[in-house]
């Protein structure tokens, strides 16, 4: 092997290296900012005026497709045309964790908001936004019985 050969493999596998590692600090400074997104326990304690109320589920799912479609996807999976530019990904709604928390704390999640997702408690009446819940329940994945 000549001299020259040996240097080029070095630079490129210092090169390989460099990189390598730069992608992993972007990843982990990426996890590092994105930090799970959980409700203060209180929420937990806000019930929902309109549980179980499926009168709602039409009005809420129009409001949920033209104002949340767009990063959370139709179907609720954070799969929606704009989700790929942002950071934090759309939550999935139809996720077991999602699924999971309470209705008070999606609630104070949906007014509150956590950047990208602006807060709605100025745009959407309370009535919305609990109607908003009741649908996102119904995103629920559901496994076929056999």
């Amino acid at each position: 092997m000549k001299e020259g050969t040996i240097i080029y493999k070095n630079v490129k596998s210092k090169f390989a290296s460099g990189l390598l590692f730069i992608f992993s600090l972007s990843y982990f400074l990426t996890l590092a900012q994105s930090p799970p997104w959980v409700a203060p326990k209180d929420a937990d304690n806000t019930k929902n005026p309109l549980a179980g109320n499926s009168s709602v589920l039409p009005d809420a799912k129009a409001l949920y497709i033209a104002n949340c479609g767009p990063c959370h996807g139709d179907k609720g999976r954070g799969d929606g045309p704009a989700a790929s530019g942002l950071n934090p990904k759309p939550a999935d709604h139809s996720s077991v964790a999602v699924q999971n928390e309470s209705d008070g704390a999606l609630f104070w999640k949906l007014s509150e908001g956590r950047a990208p997702m602006p807060g709605y408690k100025k745009i959407f009446s309370d009535q919305q936004r609990w109607e908003l819940i009741n649908y996102i329940r119904t995103l629920a994945r559901t496994t076929k019985k056999k």
